[in-house]
């Protein structure tokens, strides 16, 4: 097969609403994984960072990249917005964007580690489906949120769980190292892919759309395929877990023990309990992305590699998101309950070029160490940005 042959597959398409009201209850999931070893009793949150890049053979064609991803605390998330939605003049890269930045702002009222919420939280489905009701972006995307929820109790004891709520072809796998620290990263949960009668073009999607495109559709559609539609998992979460979230340009690329072996080259086993510094998991990104980027090229030999779609994979956007599990600390609390310095999270997370601390806003913690994460104050819009 010739590397032309990988090139020409088909983009992401729009699915209607009766093609997606069709098959809702097959895609439905509601699961929980409970590991009841004990731990600590102490909250958690994520150290999280991120890398995207378009695919050079779309980028070099004049493609609009629109996947976004959320990095923050308490929530992270990659959305891939529908490129067929541009043959109509809409901006495909805006739903995406404006949804994770609701989900980031209901994730920062409800589940930051706090005295007393300033929302309460109800689960993964009633977020994302207020997220959604609060943009107003004509679009179309698939979407996959971890929430790491500190509210779970068992036996009495805090249990953080994270929640993931999965809608479309993006996925998240979890790595642990379940024969100790100096044990390598083994996968121990990952969410399936919701494909509309199976096509890879037709994922199912969240959507607003107006009558140019289909004059059937309205927000209420959109809202049931999250209630009925949406693949919602719990999962147990521990200290130095790697969760790994990514759009279908990584896992139609890479298969999951590709993505294992590559986390444990970037991410040896160190013994140390100390959470691993942020330039390690901002590599690990970008390695994945590069290495589902290398399945459209030819080997030695002239074959394409295998991948999950098929030999030379696609050429598509490719966003990738890398977060461990640390624990939640006094500098973090101090840090994040001063609204006045830090309203929203988007003042203080990780963006995709990484950022330092502004040296300014450190003198107030009194050479205390800041919390993994820190990093000076930029705008809203940088935490979508794009690397080309």
């Amino acid at each position: 097969m010739s590397r032309r042959g990988a090139v020409q597959r088909s983009p992401t398409f729009f699915v209607g609403a009766e093609k997606q009201k069709k098959d809702l209850d097959a895609f439905q999931r509601r699961e929980q994984q409970l590991a009841e070893v004990y731990y600590k009793n102490k909250p958690l949150c994520f150290n999280a960072c991120t890398y995207q890049r378009t695919h050079p053979v779309k980028a070099n064609s004049g493609h609009r990249d629109a996947d976004a991803t959320l990095v923050s605390p308490m929530a992270v998330g990659v959305a891939d917005g529908v490129s067929q939605i541009e043959e109509y003049g809409i901006d495909s890269s805006e739903l995406p964007t404006e949804l994770l930045r609701q989900c980031e702002e209901l994730a920062f009222d409800q589940l930051l580690p706090r005295s007393r919420a300033i929302a309460p939280y109800h689960g993964p489905i009633p977020l994302v489906r207020e997220a959604f009701c609060g943009t107003e972006c004509l679009g179309s995307t698939t979407l996959v949120l971890a929430l790491l929820d500190n509210s779970t109790r068992i036996h009495g004891k805090l249990h953080p769980m994270i929640a993931v709520i999965s809608i479309g072809d993006c996925e998240l796998v979890i790595l642990r190292r379940l024969q100790g620290r100096s044990g390598p990263l083994e996968l121990v949960f990952h969410t399936e892919m919701q494909r509309v009668d199976g096509h890879c073009q037709t994922p199912l999607q969240l959507a607003r759309v107006d009558d140019r495109i289909d004059a059937a559709f309205d927000d209420n559609i959109t809202v049931e395929v999250i209630e009925r539609g949406s693949a919602v998992h719990c999962i147990s979460a521990y200290e130095g877990d790697i969760v790994i979230v990514g759009s279908d340009g990584v896992f139609d690329n890479l298969y999951l023990d590709e993505v294992a072996a590559i986390a444990n080259k970037v991410l040896p086993p160190s013994g140390a309990s100390r959470p691993t510094q942020s330039s390690l998991l901002t590599n690990l990104s970008k390695r994945i992305v590069e290495a589902a980027h290398q399945k459209t090229k030819p080997t030695v030999g002239g074959f394409l590699p295998e991948a999950p779609i098929g030999r030379g994979g696609k050429m598509d956007d490719t966003s990738c998101v890398v977060a461990e599990i640390i624990e939640w600390t006094e500098a973090h609390q101090k840090l994040y309950a001063r609204e006045e310095v830090y309203p929203k999270w988007s003042n203080f997370w990780h963006c995709q070029v990484g950022c330092d601390g502004d040296e300014n806003e450190l003198q107030e913690y009194d050479g205390e160490m800041t919390p993994p994460g820190f990093r000076k104050k930029g705008r809203r819009d940088e935490m979508f940005c794009s690397i080309s």
